[in-house]
């Protein structure tokens, strides 16, 4: 049994079920009960997502952060609060202070969104100074603390504080009285553990053969560390890629429930998460911040092994920076189509690459494609490619067949910052040609075999997939003699079938691209 030194020596579990039950008197002065929504695409699974988006600060976060300062006495509320967050317990504590007229000393990284800052200021208002110290949470937190400490304010922790977990319970007691259940299995993402602890304790007591499944990034799993190391660890690297579970260290009474409640950890990656954010667009046209879409990403990790099930999974915020979109959209994949990167070896000589497009990639999603000429005799052209498992044995076995070297990367740094090597000394007449084709099957290859074919040699390829209907490239082709170039200028159509506008780069560019 769970044990806390209390006047009543009441176990932790039994305070923190009793405390969800009197946080039903106080968060609905500030918000209301926020839907559960059905989501199609899971196959024989039945999945339901509670949408804390959509509540008063588009995070769930105000449930603890106003039941915690809804029992300030009067003595607390005249000296003001000190907190420090990451920034969706900012917005929470803010709507608290301002709702009851307590001043609020909100520390937050210098890192965090410009969308959260704005967001805490905003729901604040006369009652809340935002302070921006260090470059993570944990600096923030150890700026915050010594500031209660010196000016004797109250301290609200995002997560390590009995009426703030009780809070976050709330959203489970709307799932139960939801009448959707019972549930088989939640997903919980897992920050400081604030959420799921307080989730977790209200949902095993009215479904108690529910699985609940907590969900951490592979690079930030501190709940898990804690778990297997038998208390709260410190993790020497922190992942900040979903800032609002970016918790370094566990919380202590998180990690007294999570231990007891949780049946089993799930670690996704960034790239999962990122195709969490899109299933949530394409399924219900809603947009999740990562830490809100992490609890899909482990339920659709798990999806073959749901079938059957009714699942449970929380959105739990919306507060993403706009800035951060493209680069989300570029990791995301397709469905069961995940992102895959291939270098592949060919022969330094006119014609290779497009034979090695002809013998490979027709009718593939190719979504990166790097190139440039740095050897006389070979070249290691790299793309990037959205497949399914099944389409990517395939891939496999038609380069092997055709006698194709390849090798498989991560996410190599080549594409993340665009590092396309090219030597100068290596090329006789180069052109390079600004493209922009239509992103349909087959468009950029018809355009290459189509125009490029006995004409010149590539030495030069430089496309990302951008999401849009038109795709842009920069191609460099290189020919044996300045009249071969002149010549091919002269027939090159400035729009044609498939793409929408081919134009040489200018001088200048052209100059700086060649050093």
């Amino acid at each position: 049994m769970l044990e806390l030194d209390s006047e009543d020596d009441m176990s932790l579990l039994r305070r923190l079920r009793r405390e969800i039950l009197f946080a039903r008197e106080r968060v609905y002065q500030v918000g209301q009960a926020t839907p559960l929504e059905r989501m199609d695409g899971f196959g024989e699974a039945e999945v339901w997502v509670k949408r804390e988006d959509v509540s008063p600060i588009k995070a769930y976060k105000w449930r603890g952060a106003f039941n915690r300062m809804a029992l300030l006495d009067a003595s607390e509320k005249q000296r003001g609060v000190v907190t420090a967050s990451a920034g969706n317990h900012a917005q929470g504590v803010a709507l608290a202070a301002a709702k009851l007229g307590v001043l609020a000393l909100v520390y937050m990284p210098d890192t965090t969104p410009l969308v959260k800052q704005n967001a805490v200021r905003k729901l604040g208002g006369e009652f809340v100074e935002v302070i921006l110290s260090g470059d993570s949470y944990d600096d923030a937190c150890a700026a915050a603390l010594a500031r209660a400490e010196a000016d004797d304010r109250v301290y609200v922790h995002a997560y390590d504080d009995l009426h703030v977990m009780a809070g976050q319970g709330t959203l489970a007691d709307e799932v139960v009285m939801s009448g959707k259940g019972p549930f088989d299995a939640a997903y919980l993402q897992i920050g400081g553990g604030g959420l799921a602890a307080g989730v977790a304790a209200w949902l095993k007591t009215f479904y108690p053969g529910i699985r609940i499944v907590g969900v951490e990034g592979v690079g930030q799993a501190s709940m898990k560390a804690a778990v297997e190391a038998g208390e709260p660890v410190r993790l020497d690297e922190l992942d900040i890629f979903a800032d609002g579970t970016a918790v370094r260290k566990a919380g202590e009474l998180p990690f007294q429930v999570c231990r007891e409640l949780i049946d089993e950890f799930v670690t996704v990656t960034n790239a999962e998460v990122s195709e969490a954010i899109r299933l949530y667009w394409d399924r219900l046209r809603c947009l999740a911040e990562p830490s809100g879409a992490m609890g899909l990403a482990g339920a659709w990790q798990d999806r073959e092994k749901l079938a059957g099930k009714r699942v449970l999974v929380v959105l739990c915020g919306a507060n993403i920076d706009f800035n951060r979109l493209a680069m989300i959209a570029a990791d995301a994949g397709e469905g069961d189509r995940i992102r895959h990167y291939l270098r592949i070896r060919i022969p330094e000589r006119g014609g290779a690459m497009l034979k090695l497009l002809d013998d490979a990639f027709e009718g593939v999603a190719i979504r990166a494609f790097q190139y440039g000429m740095n050897h006389r005799e070979v070249a290691w052209p790299l793309f990037g490619l959205t497949l399914s498992d099944g389409e990517m044995d395939a891939l496999r076995a038609g380069l092997r067949a055709s006698g194709y070297e390849f090798e498989e990367l991560e996410e190599p740094e080549e594409v993340g910052y665009r590092l396309i090597p090219l030597r100068a000394d290596l090329l006789r007449a180069p052109l390079f040609l600004d493209l922009e084709f239509y992103e349909r099957p087959g468009a950029l290859h018809s355009f290459l075999v189509g125009t490029i074919r006995g004409r010149g040699s590539f030495c030069y390829f430089n496309y990302t997939y951008s999401g849009e209907r038109v795709g842009r490239a920069l191609i460099g082709i290189d020919f044996g003699s300045e009249e071969e170039r002149a010549g091919f200028l002269e027939d090159l159509p400035s729009s044609g079938e498939g793409f929408r506008s081919c134009k040489p780069l200018g001088e200048a560019a052209t100059s700086h691209l060649l050093g």
